[in-house]
């Protein structure tokens, strides 16, 4: 593994299997394509300490055109500065209370997050579990008035629409 300083330019994409994001990790050894380790990251761009795993090349048809590219799996990130491009959040989805009015929520969320479950004001996914997971429990995060948090990378309770 190598730490490397640099700049990252996070965006994210509509795929066939729903949304991901990808990474554009630019530093003095080159310019390389990101894709692991940055799952939780909201569009925007960071810059700061970057631990690569691996650099390898990979390639991919589209159009009727073989695009080959350098990709790097970042296994941590140590950020200096923060310019994220924030979107309105919606309210969060809650059941009807019961007697002691307190918000439920439904199972589904249960079994998605699993041994997290019930959430607190903070949440730290567990970046082990298949990514399309993590994809859902990161939106739903978000759909619950949850922010993510890149430096420590977790989700807290946004004040601001709670």
């Amino acid at each position: 593994m190598i730490t490397i300083p640099g700049s990252i330019q996070i965006r994210t994409i509509e795929g066939r299997h729903g949304p991901f994001v990808v990474g554009r990790l630019n530093a003095e050894i080159g310019e390389f394509t990101v894709k692991r380790g940055i799952e939780d990251f909201d569009a925007g761009v960071y810059a700061g300490e970057f631990t690569i795993s691996r650099i390898y090349p990979a390639s991919y048809v589209i159009g009727g055109r073989s695009i080959v590219e350098l990709r790097a799996d970042v296994e941590g990130i140590a950020l200096r500065d923060i310019d994220t491009e924030s979107e309105p959040e919606e309210a969060p989805t809650l059941v009807d209370t019961e007697e002691n009015d307190t918000p439920v929520l439904p199972n589904e969320d249960a079994e998605l997050f699993g041994p997290l479950w019930p959430l607190g004001e903070k949440v730290k996914l567990d970046p082990t579990v298949e990514r399309a997971i993590l994809r859902r429990q990161a939106s739903r995060l978000r759909e619950l008035g949850y922010r993510f948090q890149p430096v420590g990378r977790f989700f807290v309770v946004d004040k601001e629409t709670s």
